[in-house]
């Protein structure tokens, strides 16, 4: 995903958001429908594509560390993902051991740099400053309870990530309600954005994008109409517009060869 990804005004967006949280040391909801982008944009914050399979591994060290450790520096952030029906002490299990990795990775970056020397002592967890629950929607009752405890006992911020309504189901839950510092709505593309990441898509199959140009132009609005500035939608639908163009030896991306691909798709998001 990283070396693919598009940067947006939504994902700059959620940065200032994340940024937000983080700094005020409060808990934060992100919430828009299936497909715009949230998690995407959550693991791009975090770096999580490239620290995620690192801090899984937990092996031998090697000559990566260095590399990993300086992310993690950077990054201070875990995004995790909890099981559907979570039970809530392997849920905080699991997120204990994913900030413990993080942490230790980022106090060994700090004494590589002479930050700090001596004795590892205390608690590196310490250095984690963000926690990014994607799926909130499946987090009990009992969960979120201990969330907020752990927010509340250690200063933690915590992003929840959810689809539209998420917000409203929180209020049922007054002691979190009551620590909401923001509310952030991850919106799909605007008609100028959907221009911007097409023109991309048609940059990596070999094409040039002129909007002016009618064939072009009725291609555009097939895309539009569509995917309604979905970006998984968009992700997908680009595959099939390439294999429709090399089975039909096609050059032109047209409106034709829009449905063509989307007729292989089930359109859901």
């Amino acid at each position: 995903m990283s070396q693919n990804f598009i940067v947006t005004k939504e994902h700059r967006r959620f940065i200032e958001f994340a940024n937000a949280v983080r700094a005020d040391h409060t808990i934060g909801i992100c919430h828009g429908d299936a497909g715009v982008g949230k998690t995407n944009s959550a693991r791009r914050y975090a770096h999580w594509d490239t620290l995620e399979p690192y801090l899984q591994a937990w092996g031998p060290r090697s000559d990566d560390d260095a590399k990993h450790n300086m992310l993690a520096n950077r990054a201070r952030t875990v995004v995790y993902t909890p099981e559907v029906l979570p039970r809530h002490r392997e849920l905080l299990r699991d997120m204990d051991r994913w900030i413990s990795r993080l942490g230790n990775c980022v106090d060994e970056h700090q004494r590589t740099i002479g930050k700090i020397t001596g004795t590892r002592v205390g608690d590196t967890t310490r250095w984690v400053e963000l926690l990014i629950v994607d799926e909130a929607e499946r987090l009990t009752p009992t969960s979120l309870e201990l969330l907020r405890d752990r927010h509340d006992r250690t200063q933690l911020a915590i992003i929840l990530i959810g689809m539209p309504g998420i917000d409203q189901r929180f209020r049922h839950y007054p002691q979190l309600y009551s620590r909401l510092g923001f509310s952030h709505r991850y919106r799909a593309l605007g008609r100028d954005e959907l221009l911007f990441v097409l023109a991309r898509h048609w940059k990596r199959l070999g094409r040039t994008l002129n909007p002016e140009d009618f064939t072009d132009a009725q291609a555009v609005a097939a895309i539009e109409r569509i995917t309604r500035g979905n970006f998984r939608l968009l992700e997908r639908l680009f595959p099939q517009i390439n294999r429709v163009l090399k089975i039909n030896q096609l050059e032109t991306i047209t409106d034709d060869v829009v449905e063509a691909a989307a007729s292989t798709l089930v359109i859901g998001t």
